[in-house]
């Protein structure tokens, strides 16, 4: 039976580091009252005219992947982008990256799941692979947030969350015995949408209509987050995701060799490790260094874990994710 694997990850995240008190001297907040809430001392931001972009980012992720896999870029036969933060409104970032690798004329598809993204991505590579469809496939998360958020006093409880960066991972076939990707777990409940959302410019409201209502009360165009609502429902669902992979597969929480949850709160993340009885080893956080990179931070997280050999081939690992839309999700994977 045909299974699809991890074969190779990779990342990517913009050189230029910025900290708590950097973002102290733009808004009245500090250091204490941003770790405390969130976890986070840094994040990184792309520099202006700085080639960083995220399909630029995700390409770089891409391509360290794909060495990594142990294959040539001409072999790579799919390719899935989720990004909430586009270089384009049309067309997607996925084209950009098949032509950035110089890929011949496969096919991309982007994903607009946001913090749910890359997991949503990954569970349709596992699908195409197990039919037999397609053998190397590229699924990237890769977000440029700061060049869309509001740095100022009245933006801080969305912009000092929010990090750049790419992760990606080449997935393939496997015939191995329980290996691979175990199952996928994917929901959503849209009735929370507004609750989480960038509004406009949409083409309910474009720009010119935005410029022509002259309004200094409209932020419509910079993200909104009802935090304390998002965090109770983030909390509930992570966990359900969780079990509900466990469950499917016949394991329990104590099974886990690592939780690789997104990383959208250090506190979330603190919060579901003790509800669930985790071990600090069985959980990896690092919001701390890269903020929350919405559909980057799962393979973020995950290419650090890799590379620091916290996974290890026969490791139960599981992928988990919450974020707007309400969306949320899962895999389970055995390494």
């Amino acid at each position: 039976m045909i299974q699809s694997k991890i074969a190779g990850t990779g990342f990517y995240v913009p050189d230029n580091v910025v900290t708590n008190d950097e973002l102290s001297k733009l808004m009245d907040t500090n250091d204490a009252w941003i770790q405390e809430r969130t976890g986070i001392q840094e994040r990184r931001h792309i520099v202006k005219d700085s080639g960083d972009t995220p399909a630029t980012m995700g390409a770089k992720a891409a391509e360290m992947a794909i060495s990594r896999a142990g294959i040539d870029k001409s072999e790579v036969d799919f390719i899935i982008f989720a990004t909430l933060s586009p270089d384009y409104y049309f067309p997607g970032g996925g084209v950009q990256v098949q032509d950035l690798l110089g890929i011949a004329e496969v096919g991309a598809l982007d994903v607009r799941n946001q913090c749910s993204g890359f997991i949503y991505g990954l569970s349709v590579a596992d699908v195409y692979i197990k039919s037999g469809m397609y053998k190397n496939v590229l699924v990237i998360g890769s977000e440029n947030h700061s060049g869309g958020l509001d740095f100022t006093t009245r933006g801080r409880g969305v912009s000092v969350i929010f990090g750049d960066g790419a992760g990606a991972v080449l997935m393939q076939p496997t015939t191995e015995e329980g290996k691979g990707v175990l199952s996928t777990h994917l929901h959503s409940e849209g009735k929370y949408a507004k609750e989480l959302a960038l509004i406009g410019p949409s083409t309910l409201r474009w720009v010119p209509e935005i410029l022509e209502a002259n309004d200094p009360e409209d932020i419509s165009y910079y993200p909104y987050m009802n935090g304390n609502f998002v965090f109770k429902h983030a909390v509930v669902r992570f966990e359900e995701v969780i079990r509900e992979a466990l469950d499917k597969n016949g394991y329990q929480a104590s099974d886990i060799d690592l939780l690789v949850p997104h990383q959208a709160n250090l506190r979330i993340s603190q919060y579901i490790q003790k509800k669930m009885r985790l071990r600090d080893e069985q959980v990896i956080n690092n919001i701390m260094k890269y903020g929350n990179t919405t559909a980057a931070s799962v393979p973020i997280a995950l290419n650090e874990a890799w590379e620091t050999g916290r996974i290890k081939p026969g490791d139960l690992v599981c992928l988990a994710a919450f974020g707007s839309g309400f969306t949320w999700a899962s895999a389970l994977i055995r390494w």
